[in-house]
């Protein structure tokens, strides 16, 4: 078996979401064959994404009775990679936003949830609650340990449900408000993710203050994003707010990974109906709308709430309808991401 004849092979594997083989599409990086392995190189973006996961396996499968063994890699060329030396934090693949218009929408509750649901489909995770003013995360995961400084004043964070965290929480007292104004703000967010050891990750999930602010501007100013996920909730004026911080990303060239809408219904533990509390349908109208993926609706559920203050995130619940909504807007951003990263490829290679 020759290279080849791999790649005759591989015309076979289709991906299911640009609609045509992975040969045609420009996705197989390079294939090697010498006398015991053949060597292929995919160009696959998203790790443990539902999608490439079956797309590699689709390669496995068609190269199964190859009388070699097979080894698989990942890389993806993107129009703006830079040097090594050139890039920040280059060891991370995927930075993903979280964002929202405005408070009080369960930003913090999907962001929190999206890392964990990765880190629990295998992937290496980090979580950078760049919420200056309202950091939440460390008790929504129930962080009880601090960063370490290593002798090289680098910092070493800590780890819970196999994510790597990071937020202003840990570096100033529980009860004590930050003050602080724009330069301030830029300053130490940009001193937090260049100091911080990540190690390499598939995905940082990074954690916004609501609204279109100075973080906002210093995270799109100097970090490469992967692409945004925008919160909401279905009533009007969420939905309002969702439009700015929309128009934000747009400004800013970065890409939207979707729409999640958050506390679309409540299932009454009593009676079983479902009550619109904060209105029906809202985000997956403004997704259409705005020709957004939508990326899923949570349940208002009392175990979300629970699960933010007891430290444990309701993705990670296997028994409950609330914990597969949660798994399936985990696993769509996931999809977003290589959707993404992968065409990104085609127009770096034409």
């Amino acid at each position: 078996m020759n290279e080849a004849d791999v790649r005759d092979r591989l015309r076979s594997v289709e991906d299911p979401d640009l609609g045509d083989d992975i040969v045609s599409l420009g996705f197989v990086n390079d294939v090697t064959v010498d006398d015991d392995t053949i060597y292929v190189s995919l160009a696959l973006g998203a790790p443990y994404s539902p999608t490439e996961t079956t797309i590699a396996d689709a390669v496995r499968e068609a190269l199964a009775d190859a009388d070699r063994d097979l080894s698989l890699s990942a890389d993806v060329e993107t129009a703006d990679d830079l040097d090594a030396t050139e890039q920040v934090l280059p060891e991370v693949t995927n930075i993903v936003a979280v964002a929202s218009g405005k408070g009080g929408v369960g930003k913090s509750t999907v962001s929190v949830n999206l890392a964990a649901g990765l880190a629990d489909m295998g992937a290496r995770v980090g979580l950078f609650d760049a919420d200056i003013y309202g950091p939440n995360v460390p008790r929504m995961v129930d962080a009880d340990q601090h960063p370490e400084a290593t002798p090289e004043d680098t910092i070493v964070p800590p780890e819970k449900y196999g994510v790597k965290l990071m937020s202003m929480a840990f570096l100033v007292g529980e009860d004590d408000p930050v003050i602080w104004r724009g330069p301030m703000v830029h300053q130490i967010l940009t001193q937090l993710w260049e100091d911080v050891e990540w190690g390499h990750l598939d995905y940082l999930v990074v954690d916004l203050p609501p609204g279109t602010g100075d973080t906002q501007l210093t995270l799109l100013q100097s970090l490469p994003l992967a692409g945004s996920v925008i919160v909401t909730t279905p009533q009007e004026v969420a939905l309002d707010d969702a439009r700015k911080a929309l128009r934000m990303f747009g400004k800013h060239d970065t890409a939207v990974l979707g729409i999640v809408e958050n506390m679309s219904s409540f299932r009454c533990p009593d009676c079983g109906s479902d009550h619109a509390i904060f209105g029906e349908g809202g985000g997956r109208r403004f997704a259409d709308e705005v020709d957004m993926p939508f990326l899923g609706d949570l349940p208002l559920d009392p175990r979300v709430r629970e699960g933010g203050d007891s430290g444990r995130p309701i993705v990670l619940d296997q028994e409950s309808a609330t914990g597969d909504a949660f798994r399936e807007m985990v696993a769509n951003v996931a999809n977003n991401t290589g959707i993404l990263r992968r065409r990104q490829h085609q127009q770096a290679t034409r």
